[in-house]
């Protein structure tokens, strides 16, 4: 089961009974964030509202990155994940976020997708 988004059960500020006037609802149901690490490609698909369906990176091992000099655009291999600005934990497990900076066949690049909600890893190379 999923973790709820919101306790409906809360007390007052006063320390008095709060009776909810519903129970939970699917849609307030929260799920845990998926971290896109390194490894053979594995995708999440899951079912929202409205009947979307919703593509997450669990790990990936190929990016699609974008030469700024020639303006080419090629899916070359990921090595590793040298670092990562978003948190230092993640930069300690290879967590692949926005803004963390990898390793590729063609050089160093830097992650311009949201791999855990987009399904995708996009970078651009790094000017040397």
């Amino acid at each position: 089961m999923k973790k709820p988004m919101e306790n409906l059960r809360k007390r007052k500020m006063t320390g008095g009974r709060r009776v909810p006037s519903r129970g939970r609802r699917e849609y307030e149901k929260d799920g845990y964030s998926i971290e896109t690490v390194l490894g053979s490609k594995k995708l999440d698909f899951r079912r929202v509202r409205g009947g979307t369906i919703k593509v997450s990176a669990v790990k990936m091992d190929v990016a699609n990155v974008v030469d700024p000099a020639s303006h080419t655009t090629k899916k070359v291999k990921i090595s590793r994940v040298v670092g990562n600005a978003a948190n230092r934990d993640y930069e300690r497990r290879g967590v692949m976020t926005k803004g963390a900076l990898i390793e590729t066949e063609a050089g160093r690049a830097r992650v311009t997708s949201r791999p855990s909600q987009d399904g995708v890893v996009n970078a651009v190379l790094l000017q040397k």
